[in-house]
C-alpha cells in the first residue's frame, strides 16, 4: 500500500452540472407509504463527526452499532449474542473490510435481530444470517487493525450492496437486515440516509426532493446491484478515469484508486482538484468536487489514501459527503441517489 499523508480538504457542491445524456427516469413510489425513521444514536443536529450508530438487539439488551453502507451483513461478536453456542449454525464465516484491513472471522448463525433508533423506533427482521465472530485477523497492509482471539465489543450492521467482489464473497443479499423485513405490500425496499438517521421504505415523501438518481446494473453471478457508476478527475485531467463509487458511512477517510496517469504526485499536493461525477464516460454528471489544502469544507474527509492502478477506477468516498447530500438506495429498482442538503 502506498504512503499516506494526512491532508486538509475543503469540498464544494456542483450544483449546476451538465446533464445526464441519458436522462435517468425518477422511479415512481405513488403505490407506497409503508416507511420507520430510525435517529441515529450520534445524530447532534446535523452533524456527524464519526459513523452513525443504531441499536442493535437479539431480544435482551440493547448494544450499539455501526451503521455501515460500505459492507453487506451484521457483524458482531459472538460475546455479544445471547445464547450464541444454541443458535442454528450455518457454517464458517469471514468477511474482510479493506479500508481498514479487519479480517473477521467466526460462524454465520441464524436469528432474528431488532434494529432500534434513538428515537424509540423498531425493525425487527426475519430469522437471518449474523456473522458470529470469535476472532479478528488482519490483512497484510492493515490500516487499522488489532488481532484478537477474543473480540468482545465489534458490532457492525452493513446494509451495502455490490460488495460481494471486495473481499466480502460471503455479503450476499440475503445477509442485510434491511432485506429481511417482513413482506409488505406498501413498502419499497431501500432507504434514505441523512445526518440525523435513516428512512427505511421508500415513499413520496422521503423521497421527494431535487433527487440525482442514477441505475444500476444488475451483477451476473449473484443476485445484487453492482456499485454506482462513478468517474474522477484529478488535477482537471480529462478524459476523467470510470468506475464505481462507494458511498460508506463506516469511515471517515476517503480511499481513491486511479490510473497512474490521472494522479499528478502521492500524496496529491495542496491546491489539487477532485472531481467525482456520477456515470460513465459516456454518459456523466458532476457530483461534487473539492481542492486538496482548501479549509473551508465541512464536506472533506479526514485523510485521502491514494492508490496507482490501471486495472480499476474507484472512490469511496467516507461519511463526510453527508454533510453535502442525503443519500438513497432503491433495492427494489436498482437505484442510487443524491439529493443536495
Amino acid at each position: 500500500m502506498n504512503a499516506v499523508r494526512q491532508v486538509t480538504l475543503a469540498a464544494s457542491l456542483i450544483l449546476a452540472g451538465s446533464a445526464l445524456a441519458q436522462e435517468v427516469t425518477r422511479p415512481d413510489y405513488s403505490a407506497f407509504s409503508q416507511s420507520t425513521f430510525l435517529r441515529f444514536l450520534n445524530a447532534r443536529d446535523g452533524e456527524i463527526t464519526r459513523s452513525p450508530h443504531i441499536g442493535l438487539s437479539f431480544g435482551g439488551r440493547t448494544i450499539s452499532a455501526t451503521l455501515d453502507t460500505g459492507s453487506t451483513g451484521v457483524v458482531v461478536a459472538a460475546a455479544l449474542i445471547p445464547n450464541f453456542d444454541q443458535l442454528p449454525v450455518l457454517g464458517d464465516g469471514k468477511l474482510t473490510y479493506t479500508s481498514s484491513g479487519r479480517i473477521m472471522l467466526g460462524k454465520w448463525v441464524t436469528t432474528p435481530i431488532t434494529l432500534i433508533g434513538g428515537n424509540g423506533n423498531s425493525v425487527t427482521t426475519a430469522p437471518m444470517p449474523v456473522l458470529a465472530i470469535t476472532k479478528i485477523a488482519c490483512t497484510e497492509t492493515a490500516r487499522r487493525c488489532e488481532p484478537s482471539d477474543d473480540p468482545r465489543h465489534t458490532a457492525m450492521i452493513g446494509i451495502g450492496f455490490g460488495r460481494e467482489r471486495d473481499a466480502q464473497a460471503q455479503s450476499t443479499r440475503d445477509k442485510n437486515p434491511l432485506m429481511q423485513l417482513p413482506p409488505d405490500a406498501k413498502q419499497r425496499q431501500g432507504y434514505v440516509i441523512t445526518t440525523e438517521g435513516i428512512q427505511i421504505g421508500l415513499t413520496p415523501e422521503n423521497t421527494d426532493g431535487a433527487f440525482r438518481f442514477v441505475k444500476l446494473i444488475k451483477m451476473d453471478e449473484v443476485d445484487d446491484w453492482a456499485g454506482i457508476p462513478a468517474c474522477i478527475s484529478l488535477a482537471g485531467t480529462t478524459p476523467p478515469a470510470c468506475g464505481s463509487m462507494l458511498m460508506d458511512t463506516g469511515v471517515g477517510d476517503m480511499y481513491m484508486s486511479a490510473p497512474p496517469s490521472q494522479i499528478p504526485a502521492k500524496p496529491l499536493p495542496d491546491g489539487t482538484s477532485v472531481a467525482i461525477s456520477l456515470g460513465s464516460a459516456e454518459a456523466s454528471q458532476p457530483l461534487y468536487s473539492f481542492t486538496v489544502g482548501d479549509p473551508a469544507s465541512r464536506l472533506a474527509p479526514s485523510r485521502i489514501f491514494l492508490s496507482a492502478s490501471d486495472k480499476r477506477s474507484f472512490v469511496n468516498t467516507g461519511f463526510h459527503l453527508l454533510y453535502g447530500f442525503d443519500y438513497l438506495y432503491d433495492a427494489d429498482g436498482g437505484y442510487a441517489a443524491f439529493r443536495p442538503r
